[in-house]
Order: C-alpha cells, then sequence, then structure tokens
C-alpha cells in the first residue's frame, strides 16, 4: 500500500510541475519498481517544490474523497511542502476585502478620467495605493467574477416622481387580481391592456439571408434597404386572453379610436356592464380629456391609467415584447405590406395558443418598492455629516 501511495503520489507531483508523463518509460512495470526502490535518503526530510503547492493537496484530498489514490498527509511524515519563488502569491482575506471595496468605488469620486474600472485600472490603482505590491489583473477579475456584486454592471433606471404613484399602480394591480375599489369584478366586467408599438420599419436586406450550417450560425445581412414604418395598436383581455389589433400608419386619437370601436362593438363588450380600459400616459390617450373622450364614446368603458414611466405594468407591452422576438428579429420584409401581413397573422395564431398572464406582482412588492426608493431618497437629502 505505501509502494503504491508512493508511486501516485510521485506522478501527481511530476504532473503538476509540468514534466511530461511520455517522457517515462512506457513499461509500467518497470516504472513501478524503479520509484518504489528504496533509497537511502528515502527516510531523510525532502523539500518537494512545486508551483501550485495549495492546489495539489487540494486536488489529491479531492481524490481520497472520490475513492481513488487514497492519500493522507500522516501517511508521509518525512515530506513537507515548500512554495517556489515564482508561484502565485496568496493573499490574505483583508486583501480582498479591499480590493473589492476599491471596484465598487466610482471612478470619478477619484479624479480618475473614466467612468467604470477595469480589472487593470484596478490593479493598476491597488498598487498604488499600497493595498498591495503587485497583483496580477487575472486575480483580480478572478475574485470579482466570483462575487455576489459586480459593480462593472449597471442598467438604466427611472426613480418614480409620480405623488400619486402608489394610488395609480394600485388600481391597475387591482384590477388584475379582479378587484375595483375594494370590491370583486363582476362576471360581465372585462379588463383591457391596449398600448401601440411605434416605428416598426420594414428592412429588405440586400443580400439573402444565409442558411445556418453544423457549427455555423445563420447570417442576416446587416445592410438594407428602409420600407417604411408603421405603428401596430394591439389590446390584450387580461383574463381572456383575447387579441385585437390594427397596423396604421401613425399613432393618435383617430388610430386608437379606430383600435378601441373594433374592441367594443363585438360581443362580450358591447353589452358588458364595465370595460376597464388600462393604458398608459401616450399622447394618443393622455389625461383626463382621454377619459372623458372614452366615455363619451361608450358609456361603459372606464379608463384607467398607469403612472407615468410605468409602462412595465401595462401587461401588452408582455405581447409586444414575444411579437419583438418572434416576428420582428430578425428584421427582414419586402414592404409595409408584409410587415402589416406577418403582424395580424402572428397575432391571430398566438390568440390560439395564448393563456393569461401568470401576474405575480402584488401590492406588497409595490409598497417594498415605493418603500426602497423612498429610503434612497432620503439617504441622497440627508445633509453631510
Amino acid at each position: 500500500m505505501i509502494c503504491q501511495e508512493k508511486v501516485h503520489l510521485t506522478l501527481h507531483l511530476l504532473m503538476m510541475s509540468g514534466i511530461a508523463c511520455k517522457k517515462l518509460r512506457k513499461n509500467i512495470r518497470h516504472r513501478i519498481v524503479m520509484l518504489c526502490a528504496l533509497k537511502p535518503s528515502f527516510l531523510q526530510q525532502k523539500i518537494l517544490k512545486i508551483k501550485r503547492s495549495a492546489c495539489v493537496w487540494i486536488y489529491l484530498v479531492k481524490l481520497s474523497a472520490s475513492g481513488e489514490n487514497v492519500f493522507f498527509m500522516s501517511a508521509w511524515p518525512g515530506f513537507r511542502i515548500d512554495q517556489d519563488a515564482d508561484a502565485p502569491a496568496i493573499f490574505p482575506p483583508k486583501i480582498v476585502v479591499e480590493i473589492k471595496a476599491l471596484a465598487c468605488e466610482l471612478p470619478s469620486e477619484k479624479n480618475l478620467p473614466f467612468s467604470r474600472f477595469s480589472s487593470a485600472d484596478i490593479a493598476r490603482e491597488a498598487v498604488r495605493r499600497g493595498i498591495v505590491a503587485s497583483i496580477s489583473n487575472a486575480t483580480v477579475w478572478r475574485w470579482l467574477d466570483t462575487d455576489a456584486i459586480k459593480p462593472w454592471s449597471y442598467r438604466s433606471w427611472i426613480f418614480p416622481r409620480d405623488p400619486q404613484f402608489a394610488e395609480k399602480a394600485g388600481r391597475v394591480i387591482d384590477l388584475y387580481q379582479g378587484f375595483w375599489e375594494g370590491k370583486s369584478l363582476g362576471q360581465n366586467d372585462y379588463v383591457i391592456s391596449a398600448d401601440e408599438k411605434t416605428s416598426i420599419q420594414a428592412r429588405k436586406r440586400l443580400f439573402p439571408t444565409s442558411n445556418p450550417a453544423p457549427k455555423k450560425c445563420q447570417r442576416v445581412e446587416f445592410e438594407y434597404k428602409r420600407g417604411g414604418a408603421l405603428a401596430y395598436i394591439a389590446a390584450w383581455d387580461v383574463h381572456q386572453a383575447s387579441l385585437f389589433g390594427l397596423c396604421e400608419k401613425t399613432t393618435g386619437i383617430e388610430a386608437f379610436h379606430r383600435l378601441v370601436d373594433l374592441v367594443m362593438q363585438q360581443e362580450p363588450y358591447r353589452s358588458a356592464n364595465r370595460v376597464f380600459w388600462v393604458t398608459d400616459n401616450g399622447s394618443s390617450h393622455r389625461g383626463k380629456k382621454s377619459i372623458q373622450r372614452l366615455t363619451q364614446w361608450y358609456s361603459n368603458a372606464i379608463q384607467v391609467h398607469t403612472p407615468v414611466h410605468a409602462s412595465w405594468l401595462n401587461q401588452i407591452e408582455i405581447y409586444f415584447s414575444i411579437v419583438q422576438r418572434k416576428v420582428l428579429t430578425p428584421n427582414n420584409f419586402v414592404n409595409l405590406y408584409e410587415l402589416e401581413k406577418q403582424l395580424l397573422k402572428f397575432q391571430l395564431y398566438y390568440e390560439k395558443v395564448a393563456k393569461p398572464f401568470e401576474w405575480k406582482f402584488t401590492r406588497n412588492d409595490l409598497n417594498q418598492i415605493i418603500k426602497n426608493v423612498s429610503g434612497y431618497h432620503s439617504q441622497k437629502k440627508r445633509p453631510a455629516a
């Protein structure tokens, strides 16, 4: 057992230190005999210099757990490991924390002429500040890659500025859950989500699209000839999963009126008790005048606005995202006629397989967001000590 363990250990150490196994003789029996032969210096303490001491012992411990190449440090009291001078440095946890804190800083606050740190920038700044004598870009990247916070990534965000944000958003959420002003909706009440997807271009590619092949994806020509643009105006029945839509040259009150007629002039909406229209604050249906105008068109229609900059509360945007992925990407249409035909054709197809969206955003989630935003604003307004 000791001889076998010695053979496995020696082979691992040779492999880790870069010695190719092919240089050894192919006769495995001869190799075992030569490696297992006792030498006078065998019982003396030996220093095995390897470049990756920590990695080697971790690797061997993992092998022991799997039941192969079983090795215990107590079985080799005469051996110890010494790290080479050119081996990677092992940094204490305090240095790691300081490097991560540096990565979370804004360069502009330190009078540096760029907006975001790269791994090389962080390494240079750490040396300049005296945190470390030297550190590689790869080490910095490895630490940040495994961390929960990604300071180099960001996304655009709009903070709620509507003083009635919670009230307006709460009404929309209640409608999705089947309530209005604290009471359940009746069987003859319906909720419609409507909006416009503007400036959809018809792009005719200058060269045909190539078909995919093994290890080769589909290729779409970058250059194209413009074939015009149109607006896709659509409405979505939140609880019935019904779709209505039409294509117009441009948006406006008249185009929105035609969409309302398309929905309200057919059953069950024509004879419904109430039909709630959830819309954003676009120019086609903005403000109190739009609410009055919709009621004049149809007495059983009630318009409900989302807060400003809260189109994500409008469920029709989910359908528009599906259209963008399934129909308009990649965009390759000869003219507007082909574009309109494809949009309306997909609308009919999707309605046959559609189900109501599983809306999970509740008033509790809304209150938590408002609480977080309020805490951020109060923190920004807090005077400096």
